[in-house]
């Protein structure tokens, strides 16, 4: 295993103007480490899960004016694509780290899942760790403290994925970016490993 850590330049990546210059500086600083942690856990998800876990390095292909203000990568059961299904995702915003379980807009059955997430509210409300994050948009870098959240809220946002069509639900793992320069490559994916272990329930109920 050949990831390194992150360091200031990874996150200072997002302040470089202009959509070039900064896919450069993405692809030459933060891709790599990406493809790593890619490589490194797609195995351990995979065994995690019983499904076999495909790698999804952002390329941020479509931009053609915005330079992206995060990137990621993403596993998911399919081989193809993720957005469409439950996934798991690592990346980086300017200010922070983040490790996701994530159904987005484009997954056709978020309705079940919502159902499913509500139907085990109290469970889901005693069990996912208080540091822990919810986010109802995975293109915003805010998220909502779980031990800050009234079991009512977290309810509204498990109905909302059944009935708004582009609700999203996250659930995860914030570092700061501060921290995040300080953790050995080790402690990186030590931390990291311990979330998707915490928040493998909730893709067995999706």
């Amino acid at each position: 295993m050949s990831f390194s850590g992150f360091t200031n330049e990874d996150f200072d990546t997002f302040k470089i103007d202009g959509l070039d210059d900064r896919m450069e500086a993405l692809k030459s600083t933060i891709r790599p480490k990406l493809e790593e942690l890619g490589r490194h856990f797609a195995p351990s998800l995979s065994a995690l899960s019983g499904d076999e876990m495909f790698p999804h390095v952002a390329k941020h292909a479509r931009r053609t004016k915005n330079p992206p203000n995060d990137t990621w990568v993403a596993f998911a059961s399919n081989a193809r694509g993720y957005k469409m299904l439950p996934h798991f995702q690592v990346g980086l915003w300017e200010t922070h780290v983040f490790i996701w379980f994530a159904v987005i807009y484009e997954a056709p059955n978020k309705e079940a899942i919502g159902k499913a997430f509500e139907d085990r509210l109290d469970k889901l409300y005693k069990e996912i760790p208080k540091d822990y994050v919810w986010s109802g948009d995975h293109t915003k870098p805010s998220a909502l403290p779980h031990n800050q959240l009234s079991k009512d809220e977290l309810k509204s946002m498990f109905v909302r994925l059944q009935t708004v069509k582009k609700a999203e639900i996250l659930c995860g793992f914030h570092i700061p970016r501060e921290e995040a320069v300080s953790m050995s490559p080790d402690q990186f994916i030590e931390k990291a490993d311990s979330v998707f272990r915490n928040l493998l329930p909730l893709y067995k109920m999706a």
